[in-house]
């Protein structure tokens, strides 16, 4: 299956670069480039890619909205894509606030091309990614930011106390195999509570189970 992207980058010659690297991968096909988000939608609507590779910072429209406007589509668009943001920073405001729109994966702008490349795919599985350094510091930035809530918020109430405490181990940053190791269970079993939790909270990947972990005081910023 060939993976179709979208390159957004006020910068012409990074959006080239990026472009190219992943066009020339024999399982992805770039479909379209904007310098703009205003301009991504209106190809994102009409080239329906499974990827849209979108820097943070531009004119006209920026990331961030970018990625609302396509995660909510008007009525008469069917396909939305998912979102890897690509930033210069491997921390600010707009890490959050890109989540919270709906972003799948957030990478960093000097990351290894192999980096981008496994990232566009991990995506385009239906994955969250996020580098390390900015899973940690976005979890950190959300603990301080979010106010305290009950832990038996209705919206756990589906969940079963095992789903908690992966949910618990999700939100805390760990991956499935360091979750596995510390619950004493296979990697596979994790995957498939981690897939359950998603869908019981009727949520797109573990980047947001995160922030409904937070949200709903399962977990504080310093601890559970």
């Amino acid at each position: 299956m060939t993976i179709k992207v979208i390159v957004v980058d006020d910068q012409a010659m990074v959006r080239a670069g990026f472009a190219a690297l992943l066009d020339a991968q024999p399982d992805i096909e770039v479909v379209g480039e904007a310098d703009n988000g205003a301009r991504a939608i209106e190809i994102a609507h009409t080239r329906h890619p499974d990827v849209v590779v979108m820097d943070v910072r531009m004119p006209v429209l920026n990331g961030i909205d970018t990625t609302r406007q396509l995660m909510h589509p008007p009525a008469t668009v069917e396909h939305v894509p998912r979102v890897l943001m690509l930033t210069t920073f491997d921390i600010d405001d707009y890490v959050y606030d890109a989540i919270r729109a709906g972003a799948s994966g957030f990478l960093l702008k000097d990351a290894l091309p192999a980096d981008l490349v496994s990232a566009v795919r991990v995506v385009a599985g239906g994955e969250a990614l996020l580098a390390p350094t900015v899973t940690r510091r976005m979890i950190e930035h959300f603990a301080r930011s979010a106010p305290p809530r009950q832990a038996t918020a209705p919206r756990l109430s589906a969940l079963t106390e095992r789903e908690r405490e992966v949910l618990v181990l999700v939100a805390q940053g760990l991956s499935n195999t360091e979750i596995a190791g510390a619950l004493f269970i296979s990697e596979q079993t994790v995957k498939s509570h981690v897939s359950r939790i998603i869908g019981k909270l009727e949520i797109r990947d573990r980047v947001q189970a995160v922030i409904v972990a937070y949200e709903c005081g399962l977990v504080s910023a310093t601890g559970t």
